[in-house]
């Protein structure tokens, strides 16, 4: 597949559309109200990473997970998907799992933890010490798991949505540095509009009936194919200058921003440009790809001296990137 051209790129970027559009239509028919968020968590899917979802109760983070893992499937148990609920008093060993003794076989046997599975749902996630939110990073980062020196390797495919509560809210620890920038975006939902609540509200039934109403328009194996694609997806050079003086610019500005965006950040936001191209049909990268995932992709990642102005900053250097690549003087 390295010796791939643009063309056949593009082709099957095409092929990839009516696949992708019934992940959309799936995702938007329960999701109302949410279109940018829904794309931004398909983004982060295809481009092999993991989403982190900021919001109060009541604003459809947990049922934006669900409907995303039973529109993965083939009927036939294809995906499986886990909820972990995240408390106080949860352990690591809840997560990733323990050895036990099995006196029938006389030897210790590994039971495997939920992270074992396609589709996982962080539940608060902030609401678990940090010791306990840290049992994700290897998971993350290598789609393995390490218990009593003898590693174990997650499926395939594998993708945490995982959510929380804002900071100020009772009862939460916040997330770790290195936690946070294993997501590939930290999106807020928010509030919906008035005619979208009027909406939802009156097709509550439906909307609810999610096991009724959702059901597999892709298998794993497709989602899988499309990440490996959407890794091949062409970047004009361009784009990846802009990308490097955009983590730049953020570890120059040491007035908003203690500390600015990494190389890894960097390699994210790439692979996030690919993949939202592929999402929209595309087979290259462009400056509306940068435009719509740059601010999402990085805002979560950078220790900010003064968090409003450095996330104004953040905005402002990536609009001077994108009127850069627009007048072809990156």
């Amino acid at each position: 597949m390295s010796d791939i051209t643009r063309e056949e790129l593009q082709q099957r970027a095409t092929e990839a559309q009516p696949k992708l559009q019934a992940l959309r239509d799936n995702m938007n028919n329960i999701i109302r109200g949410q279109k940018h968020n829904v794309d931004l968590v398909l983004t982060a899917l295809l481009a092999g990473g993991h989403v982190l979802i900021e919001d109060y109760p009541g604003s459809g983070k947990t049922t934006l997970a669900k409907t995303l893992s039973l529109s993965i499937g083939n009927g036939t148990q294809d995906v499986s998907f886990k909820r972990i609920q995240f408390t106080p008093d949860l352990l690591p060993m809840d997560i990733v799992g323990f050895n036990f003794f099995d006196s029938t076989r006389n030897q210790f046997v590994f039971k495997r933890g939920p992270v074992f599975s396609n589709v996982i749902l962080a539940d608060e996630i902030n609401r678990a010490s940090p010791k306990v939110q840290s049992a994700l990073l290897e998971c993350m980062a290598e789609k393995q798991v390490t218990v009593d020196e003898q590693t174990y390797p997650l499926k395939h495919l594998f993708f945490i949505i995982a959510t929380q509560n804002p900071i100020d809210s009772e009862g939460t620890y916040p997330l770790p540095w290195a936690q946070l920038d294993r997501f590939y975006f930290k999106i807020p939902l928010g509030y919906v509009d008035y005619d979208t609540d009027l909406d939802i509200l009156t097709n509550m039934d439906t909307i609810l009936d999610i096991y009724g109403q959702v059901h597999p328009v892709v298998s794993s194996d497709e989602i899988v194919a499309l990440q490996e694609l959407a890794f091949r997806i062409y970047c004009d050079p361009s784009i990846i200058k802009a990308v490097t003086n955009l983590i730049h610019r953020t570890r120059e500005s040491k007035k908003e921003i203690n500390v600015g965006a990494s190389t890894r950040a960097g390699m994210y936001l790439v692979k996030l440009i690919r993949a939202h191209a592929l999402l929209n049909g595309r087979g290259y990268g462009t400056e509306d790809d940068f435009k719509t995932i740059a601010y999402w992709g990085l805002h979560h990642r950078m220790v900010y001296t003064n968090r409003k102005a450095g996330e104004d900053l953040l905005r402002n250097l990536v609009d001077t990137e994108v009127e850069k690549l627009r007048n072809k003087k990156v």
